[in-house]
């Protein structure tokens, strides 16, 4: 039989998967090695399943398709298993992989530069009375002003239940902040929106609140600078994997607007993930450092100490050094078929 010859003629590529399986069982995921590894163990599945579908339907010999069932089977459990805890695979991850795809992302840069531009410009605008008159009133109005000012007139104290609680409510309060960024990305212009009021209203509350006739102005001061770095970031990355999923509704490249939107999620994942991190490490200090009567030297060097280290993990770590990172809607287009352009191995076409 010709079709029987023709699988006879395939065992060796059969053997070959083997082999691959029993290196994947063994050193898990260090096994499958480069992309070109992946793509032909992918390629040698997907025609071992080929071959088992012309056994069945050639009425082949019983161990002939039971030895194919059990091939396929366990090639389809290695290339689509989850991975086990690799501590190795999670630190490249974690200081690798991640500031690096958020760093090349477009939609993060966008965000942090509307966001920390719109902020700064507030604060000299608020703090500028002479030169832009009017201005804080304008953005906060006399009330918030008001509020600002009794807020802060007295320095502020607490015991330690005060500080617990004060960290939990500051934990809510900041994912809620976080996800309305996030949520608002969809839709693209709301999310720039909000990020631009809360950019405005805070660089402006900011900028009145440290001028030097203002009741309170130190107070306010020992209380928002041990926190700012962490918190004003992580609104600027919220509102960057919110861009980033909206982008996959609006710019499909080619691929169907549920499998551009399925990529962007995935590319939006290390970003929220880091922008929910930095809220927590926000509400801590929000809830423990900030109000507490710590000279304000140690809060100012908590306060470069955090920028420092955000600097460090998003551009030191994120700079590309090894290899050129493509933009990250173009990076990971893999993520939604990455066997789409690989040439399947053993297909057939018109066999008889």
């Amino acid at each position: 039989m010709i079709i029987a010859s023709l699988l006879e003629s395939r065992q060796e590529q059969w053997r070959e998967l083997e082999e691959l399986c029993d290196r994947l069982e063994v050193r898990g995921r260090a096994a499958r090695g480069d992309g070109a590894s992946v793509l032909r163990f992918a390629s040698l599945y997907r025609a071992a399943c080929a071959d088992l579908a012309m056994a069945d339907s050639y009425h082949l010999p019983p161990a002939t398709v039971a030895y194919l069932h059990r091939l396929v089977a366990r090639a389809h459990n290695n290339l689509y298993r989850s991975d086990r805890l690799d501590p190795v695979s999670w630190v490249d991850m974690v200081f690798r992989t991640a500031p690096q795809r958020i760093f090349a992302d477009p939609c993060v840069r966008v965000a942090t530069l509307l966001f920390f531009g719109l902020f700064a410009l507030a604060i000299a605008l608020g703090y500028q009375q002479a030169g832009f008159p009017g201005f804080a009133e304008m953005v906060l109005g006399e009330d918030q002003m008001e509020s600002l000012e009794k807020m802060y007139e007295e320095p502020i104290h607490g015991s330690l239940d005060h500080y617990v609680t004060m960290a939990g409510f500051y934990i809510k309060h900041n994912t809620g902040i976080g996800l309305q960024c996030f949520a608002f990305g969809v839709l693209l212009i709301p999310c720039l929106i909000t990020l631009a009021f809360n950019a405005i209203q805070l660089g402006t509350a900011f900028g009145y609140m440290s001028r030097l006739e203002t009741t309170g102005n130190d107070n306010f001061l020992h209380f928002v600078t041990a926190h700012g770095p962490f918190e004003l970031t992580a609104i600027a990355l919220a509102g960057g994997a919110g861009l980033r999923l909206g982008m996959g509704l609006f710019s499909t490249g080619g691929l169907s607007r549920i499998d551009s939107l399925y990529r962007s999620a995935r590319l939006a994942v290390p970003i929220m993930v880091a922008s929910a991190m930095l809220f927590f490490l926000a509400a801590l200090t929000e809830g423990f450092v900030s109000p507490s009567s710590l000279p304000y030297v140690i809060k100012a060097l908590w306060a470069i100490l955090s920028a420092g280290l955000i600097s460090f993990y998003f551009v030191v770590l994120g700079f590309p050094r090894d290899f050129v990172v493509r933009p990250a809607i173009e990076a990971d287009r893999e993520l939604i078929d990455p066997l789409a352009d690989e040439e399947p191995v053993g297909e057939y076409r018109g066999a008889t």
